[in-house]
Parts: C-alpha cells; structure tokens; sequence
C-alpha cells in the first residue's frame, strides 16, 4: 500500500505510525483514513508486527481532528457513515498494543485513536480538548470513547467546554488517562523503549491479555473471568509452558524499570 498522509517504519518488531500532514496539524482526511485502516488491518497477519507506536508529526499537534476543509455537513442520519470509525485500531480488529505518543494537541476526532489506544504518553506541552459544541456539533462518539477511560465528570466538562478549556498533560496524568509525561524530546524514543519491551515478550500471551482486558470493561466480573478462562485455554500450550519454565528456570531477570 502507498502511504501519502502516513510514515510507517518497521524495526524490531514495533512499528512505528506517524500522523504526516503537520501542515493541516495532522487532521485526517479521506486518504489518511483508508491509510490507517489498511494499516491496522495489514497489522493483524503481519507477525513482523508486535506493538505499534502512534504519533504525530512535528511539535504543534498530534492530531487536530478532522480536516474542516473536507469535513461534509450535510447527510442522511439513518445512512450517514461516520469517517472517524476507520481510525481506531480496535475498530478495524487489531488486537496488538497500540501506544499512542502525543506530541502535542489532541483535540475532536484524534479521540478516535487515542479512545482505542491501549497506552497513551504525552510531552508536557500536549493538550487535549473537544471543540464541538463551540462550533454548533454534538459532541458524541468522541466522549464515548472516552468514557471508560477518563472519570466521567472530566469527560463531562471537556465536551461541554469546547474551545474554552484544554486538559493540560498533567491534569491527564492525574486523572489516568496518560500513563506518563514525557520531555518532547524524551517521548518517541521512551515510547519505543516501553514498545520494545512489550515486543520482546510471548506474542500470544501479550495479545490474549489484551484482548480479555478490553472484553472486561463491557461485562461484569463474572463474565470477564469466564471469557478469560476460554482466552487461557485457547492460548496456554505446553510448549509456551515449557518456555516459560525455561525462562524462568534460567535464573536470568530483567532489571525492571521504576516509575
């Protein structure tokens, strides 16, 4: 596939996605969309492929949201197919860790990948907010995105707000919706290095976990532990026992990062 709004770059088993329109501060259009649903989707059976990292471009933003230029106002409620679906990786049945690094602004429609990303990082400068309700929109599949990720009165106040206010990286931190706050120049390669290191673990059992844990937050814990008892049968073999055991047997152990 030839990319012309997306910078991919494979090493190592993380695959790097870059956002590269910073001209229009890295807003999607029509073409960035496909581009990014044919990259989640060529994620999925490609096993150089064990986490992704996803930024943006440049300094100023992450990603502004949609393209306003190319953004269509006019359309059947009953029929109307909503262009952000296409971004999220969960969306399009990527179930590797996604790390998103926020190299800046974040605001509206970049809530459609930060919503399905697994772990989010951002340099002290990144802000996010969500202009709609200034500019006469319902704010409505963005928040819901955020809704299992951020308290609900702090979702509440960012779609009410619009243009008024912006979350600061710290607030973000506080409040759980970013893991870390990083140096601008510190946050790639730290998001790399915490990739690599998810990489360089079994990829079944990484994706497994993965995909009961986001399972989880829909059901209650009963179903949650019923579903992960299906997830661990279908995932434990005996060679990845064995493996394991090997490991562990090896003496040999990482010397954890603190945080």
């Amino acid at each position: 596939m030839e990319l012309t709004r997306v910078l991919l770059d494979i090493s190592g088993g993380v695959a790097t996605v870059t956002l590269d329109r910073p001209e229009a501060l890295n807003s999607f259009d029509t073409t960035m969309c496909e581009e990014i649903a044919g990259l989640w989707r060529s994620f999925r059976t490609n096993d150089e492929v064990r986490v992704v990292v996803l930024t943006g471009s440049g300094d100023r933003a992450f990603c502004a949201g949609i393209d306003r230029d190319q953004a269509q106002y006019a359309w059947d409620p009953l029929t109307y197919e909503d262009p952000g679906k296409l971004l999220g990786p969960k969306s399009q049945g990527l179930w590797k860790p996604v790390i998103a690094a926020v190299n800046g602004m974040a605001c509206g429609g970049a809530f459609y990948f930060l919503g399905e990303s697994d772990i989010i990082v951002a340099a002290g400068h990144a802000t996010f907010f969500d202009p709609h309700v200034t500019y006469s929109m319902m704010a409505v599949y963005e928040p819901v995105l955020l809704l299992p990720r951020m308290p609900f009165g702090e979702v509440v106040r960012m779609a009410l707000t619009g243009a008024h206010e912006r979350v600061s990286a710290q607030r973000a931190l506080e409040v759980g919706f970013v893991s870390e706050v990083l140096a601008l120049d510190d946050l790639l390669p730290a998001a790399q290095l915490l990739a690599a290191a998810i990489a360089s673990q079994p990829p079944t059992a990484v994706q497994t976990t993965l995909r009961v844990l986001w399972a989880a937050r829909d059901l209650t814990p009963q179903q949650s532990i019923d579903l992960g008892n299906v997830f661990l049968q279908l995932g434990t073999t005996v060679q990845a026992l064995e493996q394991g055991q090997e490991v562990f047997a090896s003496g040999k152990r990482i010397e954890p990062k603190i945080r």
